[in-house]
């Protein structure tokens, strides 16, 4: 049984978490770059948008934080769904794939605080199809 559909959803799926390693990687970026940041801050001139030097703190702190979480549970996701779609050819584990499909995209789902839900998804509609796919069997007489 050919496994086409489940592989063309694992490498959206991929994609997907790519994108988003790329977004973590912007975020520890813009962390590195607090001048022009803060730069394009003030830039406005509105008064109802200036920060306090503490609120720029904890705003740069968090990008730094959750650019890291982003970028290494995408990467993390995306090695584990090329290891699912390797147990995917020739058929020959589509069980394990399936698990492996559906815990990562659940997992990084989780952990990104709902940054990963698209990519995740299809992750997820790739598991399920592992799982509930069976192969044709023939009655020999």
């Amino acid at each position: 049984m050919k496994r086409t559909a489940e592989v063309v959803l694992g490498i959206i799926g991929a994609l997907g978490f790519a994108l988003s390693a790329a977004i973590g990687g912007f975020f520890l970026w813009l962390q590195d770059n607090r001048d022009l940041v803060e730069e394009s801050m003030t830039e406005t001139g509105d008064p109802t948008t200036e920060f306090s030097m503490e609120e720029f703190e904890m705003a740069m702190d968090f990008l730094g934080s959750g650019g890291w979480v982003l970028l290494i549970s995408s990467i993390a996701a995306i090695v584990l769904g090329i290891v699912a779609m390797v147990l995917l050819k020739g058929n020959r584990k589509p069980v394990i794939a399936g698990i492996i499909f559906i815990a990562t995209a659940v997992i990084v789902s989780i952990i990104t605080a709902g940054v990963g839900i698209p990519a995740g998804l299809f992750y997820l509609i790739a598991g399920i199809l592992c799982l509930v796919r069976k192969p044709k069997t023939t009655l020999e007489m």
